[in-house]
Formats: C-alpha cells, sequence, structure tokens
C-alpha cells in the first residue's frame, strides 16, 4: 500500500510539473493563484479527495514534531503569509502536510492593493516580484472565517497598518488587528518589512519599532492567556538596523523573529535587465533570495543565542534549501514561492529530508 501511494505521489508531482504547473504559468501570475485556490476548494468538496490528498502529501512522526514559544507544531515546515491572505484555505492548505500557516497580512480596514498588474514571475530565476501592496478583505472578514475553520493546524495571524493610515497613527491599526484576532489564532506576527507599502520600512526604525512592540507586548500581557509575537525583519537592513533589532528584540522580549521579508535587491538575477525593469518596483522572493536571507538569518542567530525562536523564510525551492537554512539557524521554516514552483511535494520532501538527517 505505502509503495503504491508514493508512486501515485511521484505520478502527481510530474503532473504539476509537466502539466499544471505549464497551464497555470501561462496564465497572469495573480489570476493563477485564484484559479488555483478555487479548484481546490471545489475538489475537496468531493467526498475522500481531502483524506486522499492528506494521505499522499501529509508526513507525520513524533521526530518532526516540535514546540516553539509554548506551540506544537506537528511538523517545521510552514506556509509563509501572503499566500492566504484572508483565511479562505486553512482546512485545504491543512491537508497539504504543513505544520503551521500563517495568515495575512491582515489590516484592519479591507482595501484592493496595488494597481494590477502586481505579480510578476522570473521563471528564468524560480522568482516572483510582487507589489500586492496588502490587499486583503480587512480583519473582521478575516474572524469570520476562522471562527468557521475545522482544522487544528497552528495557525499565525500576520497584521499591518493600512495604506492610508500615516505612520504616526500606525500603533493604532497594528492593536486593532491584534484586538480582533487573538481569540481566533494561535501566534502574532508584526509586519513592518514588506516593501510594497509607502513608508511602512520606516517603522523598523529604533524608537518606532520600539514603541510599537512595546505596545503590542503590553496589550498582550493583559490577556488571560498571552500569545506569541514575532516580529518580520527585512532582508536589506544595514548592519546598523539589525544591530537595532536585536536590542530592541532582547529590551522587548518579543517571542521570535521571521527572517526575512522579500528583498528589494536586484543583483545577480538571470533574468534580462530590460525585463525587470519593465516590470519595476516591488518585492523579490525565491531562489535568489536564498543566500541574503541566509545571511542575516546567520547574523540574528549568533547574536540572540541559541534558545531564541527564529522562524526562517526565503529562497527555499528544495529539500536541501531548508536544511541549509535551519543550519543557519532558523527552529522552523515556511514557504511561499517554492510551493508555487515545485508544488505541494515540496512539504513532504522537506521533511522527509528532515527525518534522515
Amino acid at each position: 500500500m505505502y509503495r503504491t501511494f508514493s508512486k501515485f505521489a511521484s505520478n502527481l508531482f510530474i503532473v504539476y510539473k509537466r502539466i499544471i504547473r505549464p497551464l497555470l504559468f501561462s496564465l497572469d501570475p495573480e489570476k493563477a493563484h485564484h484559479v488555483t485556490n478555487s479548484m481546490v476548494q471545489v475538489a475537496f468538496k468531493i467526498p475522500l479527495v481531502k483524506t486522499i490528498v492528506s494521505s499522499l502529501y501529509s508526513k507525520n512522526h513524533p521526530s518532526l514534531e516540535k514546540e516553539l514559544f509554548g506551540i506544537k507544531f506537528k511538523n517545521p515546515v510552514g506556509l509563509a503569509a501572503g499566500f492566504d491572505k484572508d483565511a479562505k484555505m486553512i482546512d485545504a492548505l491543512d491537508a497539504f502536510g504543513f505544520g503551521f500557516i500563517e495568515i495575512g497580512t491582515v489590516t484592519p480596514k479591507g482595501q484592493e492593493g496595488n494597481e494590477k498588474p502586481r505579480l510578476f514571475r522570473l521563471v528564468e530565476d524560480k522568482a516572483i516580484i510582487n507589489r500586492m501592496g496588502f490587499n486583503n478583505d480587512g480583519m473582521e472578514a478575516a474572524v469570520k472565517r476562522l471562527k468557521k475553520r475545522k482544522s487544528k493546524v497552528v495557525v499565525g495571524g500576520n497584521i499591518g497598518k493600512n495604506k492610508v493610515t500615516p505612520n504616526e497613527e500606525a500603533l493604532s491599526d497594528y492593536l486593532k488587528s491584534f484586538e480582533a484576532l487573538f481569540d481566533y489564532v494561535d501566534y502574532f506576527v508584526v509586519n513592518v518589512s514588506s516593501p510594497n507599502t509607502p513608508n511602512l520600512r520606516a517603522l523598523q526604525e529604533k524608537e518606532p519599532l520600539k514603541n510599537l512592540l512595546v505596545s503590542l507586548m503590553s496589550a498582550n500581557k493583559k490577556k488571560a492567556c498571552a500569545k506569541p509575537i514575532l516580529l518580520k525583519i527585512a532582508p536589506d537592513l544595514t548592519e546598523g538596523q539589525i544591530t537595532d533589532i536585536v536590542e530592541i528584540a532582547q529590551e522587548t522580549n518579543i517571542d521570535g523573529l521571521i527572517v526575512s521579508n522579500t528583498t528589494i535587491d536586484r543583483s545577480n538575477l538571470k533574468s534580462t535587465t530590460d525585463k525587470v525593469n519593465a516590470i519595476g518596483m516591488g518585492g523579490l522572493s525565491g531562489a535568489p533570495l536564498k543566500n541574503k536571507s541566509n545571511e542575516v538569518l546567520s547574523v540574528i542567530r549568533k547574536a540572540m543565542g541559541k534558545e531564541f525562536p527564529i522562524i526562517g523564510v526565503g529562497g527555499i525551492m528544495t529539500a536541501q534549501d531548508a536544511l541549509d537554512k535551519i543550519e543557519a539557524g532558523a527552529d522552523l521554516v515556511q514557504l511561499y514561492t517554492g510551493f508555487i514552483y515545485e508544488g505541494p511535494s515540496l512539504v513532504k520532501k522537506i521533511n522527509k529530508k528532515l527525518l534522515r538527517s
């Protein structure tokens, strides 16, 4: 039976790479994303489909279990924020073997995001450039969906500010989403590192960031049972900014860091300069981000010590990439672009490699 399932899963991987992915990649990237999500949701309404998918792509083993900031993860491979912004896909995505799923970025009010087109593939680089701009339905819509979810998979809530909210009033936006989502997510991620909301990355500067985190931690302490709060940082920080981040993390006692968000760096790409310039602004994810992200991760790990929780994300396209990120200092890892290019089998491949390592 195991051999039959393994062969079937292998055949599905070939089908994905040779048929499904080329068809999806023939569509506009954002449209392909919505088409894929719709197809999965429709398919999972058919009896036994979710059970079959879960048996093919999930890898469960006690050795994969990981406890971090008081939460037990069934495995260390998660889905990064941005894929399921509005908490529409949690039950379905759980079947693909993820140990945790991060929704968002969620803002207090729903917003359209930036003008289309705003999502682009660099196939030669196995990369994506996006300037989505926190498009989401808002915190109230996310809460309604979270209330209906059936899966018990760990869920993180990635929160940000609305585009029209000036930085001076950003704290209010973060607190609103924190309060709204509190009862329905397992941990929080403070996103001040997206390059696609004007002036957002200015909140990574020492004083505004410290004020934001102190206020959120204070609100957290007032709860009967506090939730872990993590900070997601950019890979483009200067040495001085990294030092500031480390000091703030230590001073505020936040529960962890996510390293890292997308990059604005366009160096060492295989895609032509004309193509990249034509796309314009946005955050780059995928294979070219791996080394940059791992370098920042290594610096943060060395500065924070062995016990401080870090989630590593950026450039994981293979099982070995995930292992490299863990060796660089990550306790857990997250996928996004690798999941799109390599398909759902990547999650299982990573977990199988972790069991062998």
